[in-house]
């Protein structure tokens, strides 16, 4: 019997590439090459595609060269001198920048739904189309077509939230080691913002902003190229099926021919199984249920008061750096370039997140402890560690010293990896596996809602503060207390279970 199991296990582990051809029949299976090798391969794309708009900072210093320009006027100094306000300028920016932060997270839920409904082809053209439509517009943009940027970066969201969505399903294929993946890949989301560093750098060495979004819009061309031949048309299952097979063909073998012919079914009801889908067969909460815990509230708060923090912060990070150095325009290319390189830090600092949420797979559980509750009290660290890094981070982005700016570009890359990683592990550990789609979806649509308050904050520090961001700094890091009772809470569950 061991000797059987250790074949299927290894059957498992086995990449097999097949396509099947419309024709029938017509199949090659390339065997031998282990899991991880599957991991690259679809994570390169995740770079230039999933463009990250909370955190196109370089972009904003790249824009505001020339857009929205006219909404600069002429006005009286302290010496009855002429001053350039460009107040109009930065606030259409921040809006720009809110409605595509919050379309970011808002359409999470109807895209979790065309994900769930038609599947991972399906949606990644839809996906790609977003993408492709969004960096035209870009390209063709000039200073005269600014508002052509509210539907750009909108769409370049959408596009980038769905592909994260469809690459995330990649961690089924990694076992114990599938919170990692998946923390891997947000990581790899954050770090694709740093994209536009390398867009800034070509612009100051003459190439045109107009060249650098035609070239990612060609890009467009390796993804479809992706999408067909290297994932499956529905979804990757969890937990893999015996003899799971995917990808693409080129070839003719009887042999693998009678497995797919065999096992065809079996794969097409496994890839109908959405993300998480190995709980026990037991009396589930239903939707409602999970809607009205306290689990939801508390994290539903937990994730909208640390994204709102980070999203007031790469709001008005230009305008902050402008202000503490007094305007030095290479000071603040400087800063923002320092930024830009740690944005690249999110797919490092992610992983961590993963391993310790996996840290206790494959250890002997405590007497009469499920593997959900196992789950569950691994999650209690992951959510205090994340609190404390925003509360860190909001003190250092408070505090108007501009070599600590440094520090602070740490805290919030290592914070934004571990929010938005966490964020999925512990929906799928909390809650019945067959609401995880939803929930997901649901969790990040609210709290889009929640972070449209980051638009009056804006109006706040631009108008009655005069820019000065520091009170509204201070409002927030006290905000951000509030995300330490969610794992107070999950920790004083997980104790009553144990007591009983």
């Amino acid at each position: 019997m061991k000797k059987r199991e250790g074949k299927h296990q290894k059957r498992k582990e086995e990449l097999v590439f097949i396509k099947k051809e419309q024709s029938g029949g017509f199949v090659e299976s390339v065997r031998g090459h282990p899991q991880w090798l599957n991991c690259p391969v679809t994570e390169t794309p995740c770079v230039p595609v999933c463009v990250d708009v909370p955190a196109d900072e370089s972009l904003n210093y790249l824009l505001i060269e020339g857009y929205f320009s006219d909404l600069c006027v002429n006005s009286t100094g302290v010496n009855s001198t002429q001053v350039l306000d460009c107040t109009g300028q930065d606030e259409q920016f921040s809006l720009v920048f809110t409605i595509a932060s919050f379309m970011n997270n808002f359409l999470t839920l109807p895209a979790g739904f065309l994900f769930d409904r038609f599947g991972t082809t399906v949606a990644r053209m839809f996906a790609i189309f977003a993408y492709t439509t969004g960096t035209l517009m870009v390209a063709v943009s000039t200073p005269g077509l600014s508002n052509l940027l509210f539907p750009a970066l909108a769409l370049l969201a959408i596009g980038g939230i769905l592909l994260l969505m469809t690459n995330m399903q990649v961690g089924n294929l990694f076992g114990s080691h599938r919170s990692t993946i998946i923390t891997l890949y947000n990581g790899a989301f954050d770090s694709s913002s740093a994209l536009f560093l390398v867009i800034k750098l070509l612009y100051e060495t003459g190439v045109s902003l107009r060249a650098s979004f035609f070239f990612l819009s060609g890009c467009s061309v390796i993804h479809l190229f992706r999408t067909f031949f290297l994932l499956p048309r529905r979804f990757i299952p969890y937990p893999l099926p015996d003899r799971y097979t995917y990808g693409i063909t080129c070839g003719k073998s009887k042999a693998t021919s009678s497995e797919v012919v065999a096992n065809s079914d079996s794969q097409r009801s496994a890839e109908e199984t959405p993300l998480d889908k190995n709980a026990p067969v037991k009396q589930e909460k239903s939707f409602r249920q999970c809607l009205l815990s306290w689990f939801f509230v508390w994290h539903l708060l937990w994730l909208s008061v640390m994204q709102l923090r980070h999203y007031m912060f790469i709001g008005t990070l230009y305008s902050t750096l402008h202000r503490l150095t007094a305007g030095e325009p290479t000071l603040v290319s400087q800063y923002i370039n320092a930024f830009a390189i740690t944005q690249l830090c999110g797919i490092l600092c992610a992983p961590w997140n993963g391993l310790i949420m996996d840290r206790h797979k494959g250890k002997p559980r405590r007497p009469g402890e499920s593997e959900q509750e196992a789950d569950l009290r691994a999650s209690v660290l992951s959510l205090f560690l994340t609190a404390l890094q925003c509360l860190l981070f909001s003190v250092c982005a408070s505090t108007p010293y501009l070599p600590l700016q440094y520090l602070t570009f740490i805290l919030q890359v290592l914070n934004r990896s571990f929010l938005y990683g966490g964020n999925a592990a512990f929906i799928s550990v909390a809650f019945p596996s067959c609401h995880f789609g939803k929930l997901y979806g649901l969790v990040m649509a609210l709290s889009a809602l929640f972070s449209v308050m980051q638009y009056p904050c804006f109006a706040l520090v631009n108008g009655v503060l005069g820019g000065d961001p520091l009170y509204v700094n201070i409002g927030l890091t006290v905000l951000s207390l509030i995300a330490f009772i969610h794992p107070l809470y999950v920790y004083k569950h997980c104790r009553s279970l144990t007591s009983q």
